[in-house]
């Protein structure tokens, strides 16, 4: 145990510095000599999700389910994984984790994050406020909370959330761009277009972003924004996202209204849709 404790100790300090390829290396070299330790199991899940290998992370975090640990933080990471893929395995995993660990804030949050997604949103709001109240500073809870009060159609209050994790975590794109699709549905179209340009700027690879930022700027007069946008757009669209982005840059050149009309009544709505749903 003490070799894997060193092991994890080594490889935390790799991921804190983003250095997820030696991490996954060292973590499977340990596995090799400890192939059902769990803690092993869920940190190679971790690593290779953050190197976007979502199916081999997948199956780490089955791994190490099924070896039933305790530990409330690998239930709640690992149940996290398994939600990402709608797996039914998730909701026992968080729900035993927070029922463990109340006074665990990540334990909270997954779980809340996960009801959130699934409707259920009074218990919900009951694991995600206990997460705040426990965490007040952590940027991530607040950003949750937003999520789940935007499922809930309560727009207002998801904006007084996300405008709090932004400023804990001003470079939290993710959630700049939640809030400026927010802005847009709640008709604050100057704020939307500030919030969502600056989003799709942080999210080179974004498509969908810089169309959403390329509307919202057009929709507002901010032509040479409106274009830029674009331009970066069609750098990094994928063959499935071409059509929007030609349809977009039409809007655009049509002018503000157009831009305004495909931005309120089709994409935002459909973007901000697709990304709450997005689990944590």
């Amino acid at each position: 145990m003490a070799d894997v404790e060193q092991v994890l100790h080594e490889a935390l300090a790799l991921g804190d510095e983003g250095r997820w390829d030696e991490m996954t290396d060292l973590l499977a070299r340990a596995l090799q000599e400890e192939p059902s330790d769990p803690y092993l199991l869920c940190w190679l899940g971790v690593a290779e999700r953050e190197l976007g290998n979502e199916g081999v992370a997948y199956e780490y975090f089955r791994r190490c389910l099924a070896e039933e640990p305790t530990d409330p933080h690998l239930l709640a990471l690992a149940g996290s994984g398994l939600a990402a893929f709608d797996d039914p395995e998730a909701e026992s995993a968080l729900r035993l984790a927070a029922l463990t660990a109340p006074d665990l804030p990540m334990a909270r949050l997954q779980y809340g994050a996960y009801l959130a997604r699934e409707g259920l949103f009074d218990e919900a709001l009951t694991h995600l406020r206990a997460a705040a109240d426990l965490a007040p500073d952590d940027p991530t809870v607040h950003g949750e909370l937003g999520v789940a009060f935007s499922l809930m159609g309560n727009l207002e209050a998801a904006v007084a959330e996300m405008e709090t994790a932004l400023e804990l975590a001003p470079d939290d794109a993710w959630t700049r761009l939640l809030l400026g699709l927010i802005y847009a549905d709640l008709g604050r179209l100057e704020e939307a277009a500030e919030e969502l340009v600056r989003a799709a700027t942080e999210r080179e690879d974004d498509a969908e972003a810089h169309v959403v930022a390329a509307l919202a700027a057009a929709a507002v007069g901010w032509e040479d924004a409106a274009h830029t946008a674009l331009a970066r757009a069609l750098q990094v669209a994928e063959r499935a996202d071409i059509q929007l982005v030609e349809e977009a840059e039409e809007r655009v050149d049509a002018g503000p209204d157009a831009a305004r009309a495909m931005l309120l009544e089709t994409v935002g709505p459909s973007v901000l849709r697709e990304r709450l749903a997005q689990p944590l």
